[in-house]
């Protein structure tokens, strides 16, 4: 009778023993999502807040947030995604996103997860006709401009850059300065230009419209009507001549607005918004950060259930009230706040303006193969045709021949 309850009382400890070692490792064996964003740190109370909700409705679910500096965002990347363990999330930009699907190293996103998003966002991030990414926020810019200054000699804001030549004689003739001061060497600022013509490849970068559209910059350039800095100088340069009013309008998102309120508090004042210029297809352009999947990585249905949460109507919408982004979300665009605004509050209707301009944002401007080396050929070829280097014929027929090459690369 003994040895049967000393058996026993071992089977008990060993039966309890298993339970508590089978609880421990439920309650520890979670799900582990690791997620970087770029730079989103000075927003962690929203991504805290997001990361917990979603927790409690997945509590089999853990999510590991690392914010990465933006400096390092394409460098500790590639290097992960290439990688046996990358992260499950990742926050890039369209053009780093389609370079990576490029190299094969992002997971495809079926249609059907995407039908919160607004359809031209989603068709302006497809690369091949497919999609790797999710859109999360976006922006649209504006033309912020001295209202002051161009009452004073009886005009508006220019709709269309070709208005942009008599304006730039005027205030040249009137009061001395630059009506603005285009970065057109910067990034893809003028692969988004020449977007707006329909300029988008290397057939069309060639054609008497594109030749017009360069010849347009030179002659400003060389009858001083923009400044020389043009062919060097970046956006943050533009900000600091419009807010020491140098220059008279500034293209840029809303969100600059608030650096101008910050530190150039008088000119804030003579200061109001408009919508972006267009070109001769009238439509827009706007930017957007994404969300991407790694093909290797090891939770790819929760990483994606997370994006999804994390882009829905409600935490979109918060996201744009924090920090004034255009949210990519269909039904929170039609939300109050990117519908109306108070007439003596510009940084609400510069908001208004923007997510309006979504509403004709195509053709957009599509990640191309090889795309930064395309906007260096662009970029190089403004440099040359502006300092009557090269002829806008001969620079362009040189751009068409080097970006069919690449795209064969």
């Amino acid at each position: 009778m003994k040895k049967i309850f000393i058996s026993l009382t071992i089977l008990l400890v060993l039966v309890s023993f298993g339970i508590y070692l089978f609880n421990k490792n439920t309650k520890n064996d979670k799900i582990v999502v690791t997620f970087w964003t770029l730079q989103m740190n000075d927003f962690s109370q929203y991504i805290k807040n997001v990361i917990s909700n979603f927790e409690k409705e997945n509590p089999n679910v853990k999510i590991n947030w690392i914010d990465v500096p933006f400096s390092e965002g394409e460098k500790r990347t590639l290097a992960a995604v290439l990688s046996d363990n990358p992260p499950d999330l990742i926050n890039l930009n369209p053009d780093f996103s389609a370079l990576l699907a490029q190299k094969g190293v992002l997971e495809e996103i079926d249609a059907k997860y995407t039908t919160q998003y607004k359809a031209s966002i989603l068709n302006a991030l497809k690369y091949n006709n497919k999609l790797y990414s999710l859109p999360w926020y976006a922006t649209s810019a504006i033309t912020i401009y001295n209202k002051e200054i161009l009452s004073s000699i009886d005009q508006k804001v220019p709709n269309k850059y070709e208005e942009l030549e008599s304006l730039s004689k005027l205030l040249k003739e009137k009061q001395n300065i630059y009506t603005f001061m285009p970065t057109i060497t910067e990034n893809d600022t003028m692969y988004k230009i020449l977007n707006k013509y329909g300029i988008n490849s290397p057939e069309t970068v060639k054609s008497q419209k594109s030749e017009n559209v360069f010849n347009f910059y030179k002659n400003l350039y060389i009858n001083d009507l923009i400044p020389k800095e043009t062919i060097t100088q970046t956006q943050r340069e533009a900000l600091e001549k419009y807010m020491s009013e140098n220059i008279v309008l500034f293209t840029s998102g809303a969100n600059f607005l608030n650096m101008i309120k910050e530190n150039a508090p008088n000119v804030y004042k003579k200061t109001d918004v408009a919508p972006q210029m267009v070109g001769d297809l009238g439509q827009n352009d706007f930017s957007c950060m994404n969300l991407v999947i790694p093909i290797k990585a090891k939770n790819k249905d929760y990483a994606l259930k997370f994006a999804l949460y994390l882009t829905n109507m409600e935490n979109s919408l918060e996201l744009g009230k924090l920090t004034n982004v255009l949210t990519t979300n269909e039904e929170a665009l039609n939300d109050s706040f990117y519908k109306e605004y108070n007439e003596e509050d510009l940084i609400s209707k510069a908001r208004v303006i923007s997510a309006k301009q979504l509403e004709k944002i195509e053709p957009a401007v599509k990640p191309q193969k090889n795309q930064k080396e395309v906007n260096l050929l662009i970029n190089t070829a403004v440099q040359e045709i502006l300092l009557n280097k090269n002829t806008a014929h001969d620079a362009l027929n040189m751009v068409s021949k080097e970006w069919a090459e690449l795209q064969l690369k």
